[in-house]
């Protein structure tokens, strides 16, 4: 994968994957006993994020940090866009400087999709507007594969919005990746699965759209639950009317024989109550944490390193 872009989960084939969790897996243990490696001294990686995060920001700023390599942080509220630059000109400007990663997020779907052409820089989505998130993808399904030891033949919900939400599209298309997969999309119906990822994942893997949980809840294996994004809704009063409609409490899944791994890729808001936390299904933090691992192991198969 080295010089390689990665901006859709599609750009993972089966193979990658594989390779990817065993290096993560390797990291892991160098990181934890280590704590800095010097697989990237002397890399350089630019984070340019035009939209608001943590988790991924952060953890790609650690895996490079802990890889040994140097982090510049683009800051958008500071830069000349506030004078009226363009933000491909921008693009351009910091790719002048010769980073050897550039890990971009944007608003705009398909933005790093439209720059990678006249950037010259390998380009990393961390994530583009309501298109797709590939590395959150990267690092659920890794999750996934250390909770089972595969991927393989499991039944998988996700839950919420389903419409807005970018890391349903990624995970969704990673998921085609492996063989008999079946997805259960639990939301009410004016925030399912748009018709353009069902188009994509159609005779891949088995789907069915429900709108209550309790219906499947012991058909899976993991339930990922995903908040209703505010910031994508042009209504408010549509968004205050949905908000109640799906959320996860321990009374909720205590009423089942079998409770499935409960994953989210955060922030959390009020879809899952803080008293799962406690349960050893919840995985949501440990799924956080394992982003740095398997997003440190992406740049050292990007930089070739």
């Amino acid at each position: 994968m080295r010089g390689k872009d990665i901006v859709s989960a599609f750009d993972f084939e089966r193979s990658d994957l594989f390779r990817l969790f065993e290096l993560a897996e390797e990291l892991r243990k160098e990181i934890d006993s280590k704590g800095t490696l010097d697989y990237a001294r002397g890399k350089v990686m630019i984070t340019a994020f035009f939209e608001p995060s943590t988790r991924t920001k952060i953890s790609f700023q650690f895996a490079m940090t802990r890889l040994g390599g140097l982090v510049i942080d683009f800051i958008e509220e500071v830069s000349s866009l506030r004078k009226g630059e363009t933000e491909e000109d921008t693009m351009r400007i910091l790719d002048g400087y010769g980073p050897d990663v550039i890990i971009i997020r944007h608003s705009k779907p398909f933005f790093p999709h439209n720059v990678k052409d006249f950037v010259k820089a390998p380009i990393i989505s961390g994530g583009d507007g309501t298109n797709e998130h590939p590395t959150q993808a990267l690092l659920d399904v890794y999750t996934i594969w250390r909770e089972f030891g595969r991927v393989d033949g499991l039944t998988v919900g996700i839950m919420g919005d389903l419409k807005y939400g970018r890391t349903i599209p990624s995970l969704s298309y990673m998921l085609t990746r492996f063989n008999d997969i079946t997805i259960y999309y639990i939301a009410p119906k004016q925030l399912q699965v748009r018709e353009e990822i069902t188009k994509k994942i159609e005779g891949k893997l088995n789907y069915y759209l429900v709108e209550n949980v309790e219906e499947v809840m012991e058909k899976l294996d993991v339930l990922y639950v995903t908040r209703l994004q505010k910031e994508r809704f042009e209504d408010p009063q549509e968004y205050e009317r949905l908000k109640g409609s799906y959320v996860i409490t321990r009374n909720l899944l205590e009423k089942h024989r079998k409770i499935p791994i409960i994953m989210h890729p955060l922030p959390r808001v009020w879809e899952i109550t803080t008293d799962v936390d406690a349960l050893p299904q919840a995985k949501y933090f440990e799924q956080a944490q394992n982003g740095m691992y398997v997003r440190a192991a992406l740049l050292k198969e990007v930089l070739g390193v």
